[in-house]
């Protein structure tokens, strides 16, 4: 039962992390820039996150030598959601959200040559399959929007979330709980944010609508609250690896939606090109 708890926990993570375009893409068309919708974002999971640890009575409290790693986490998740959140503008949530899930082949490759960690023959193969996969992701779509500046934009994002993933993996004085870790690097992800926002003279915008609200408050519990406490759930009951593998229902979940919803094209090349992505990651996480 542990075990059927597990692949149900890690199914609703990842496919609720692959509706972040259902809420997103409305809050774009009602005319909100992605700076505002991802404070909101962080401002309503870290409420959420906060009431979690509250009923948990956890300590909010935190060293003073974890100030700085935490603000370091919170700007490279601040730099992956941003360069998701506009590589919306590029192309069809469905593809961004596939380039998106290459973050488990870019932190190997981080690893593979910073971190000396050995070379293999599946590997590199499973590098290749992906490098093949984003190929004909920008051959695939019939509206001509995949540009090479789009699958750019959106590789940054991946390279923001290995690097989150890596520096989680590699910092020694966090000795902290997942909740409360990501509670603080939402809260400080926020307050860079809105520095960022006021800094370049953007300015924060109002939500508009009653609308936009419901897409911003969902936003923020399905795909970031509701994610992380199922993915907790099913690396307690499955192990990290299996959890891993079900996340290739993160990609799978946005081309539905973008299909079903937003009317996003889907042809024979981008099916195969989210196949070898997939496949790629899947490589690597078993492997690993």
């Amino acid at each position: 039962m542990n075990k059927i708890n597990g692949f149900l926990y890690g199914l609703l993570s990842s496919a609720s992390f692959g509706l972040i375009p259902l809420s997103t893409i409305p809050a774009m068309r009602q005319g909100m820039e992605f700076w505002s919708i991802l404070f909101y974002r962080f401002l309503f999971a870290m409420l959420a996150l906060a009431g979690i640890l509250l009923l948990d009575k956890q300590s909010f409290r935190i060293r003073r030598k974890e100030i700085l790693p935490l603000l370091f986490l919170a700007f490279l998740y601040d730099s992956s959601a941003i360069f998701l959140f506009w590589g919306y503008k590029f192309m069809a949530s469905g593809v961004a959200t596939t380039i998106h899930f290459m973050y488990p082949v870019l932190t190997t490759l981080i690893m593979m040559f910073f971190f000396r960690e050995k070379k293999s023959a599946w590997r590199i193969g499973a590098i290749a399959l992906a490098v093949s996969g984003v190929f004909f992701l920008s051959q695939g779509d019939t509206t001509g929007k995949v540009t090479w500046l789009g699958i750019f934009t959106v590789l940054l994002s991946a390279l923001g979330c290995a690097l989150y993933l890596v520096t989680v993996s590699q910092l020694k004085n966090l000795e902290m709980k997942g909740l409360k870790m990501t509670f603080y690097v939402f809260l400080f992800g926020g307050i860079l944010l809105f520095i960022g926002i006021e800094a370049a003279g953007i300015g924060l915008q109002a939500i508009p609508d009653r609308t936009t609200w419901g897409n911003l408050i969902m936003l923020a519990l399905v795909p970031t609250v509701v994610s992380n406490l199922a993915l907790v759930r099913a690396i307690k009951n499955i192990g990290s690896t299996l959890t891993s593998v079900l996340g290739t229902m993160e990609p799978v979940t946005a081309v539905c939606v973008g299909i079903a919803i937003f009317g996003e094209p889907f042809t024979q090349s981008i099916a195969l090109g989210i196949l070898l992505i997939i496949s790629a990651v899947t490589i690597i996480i078993l492997k690993r």
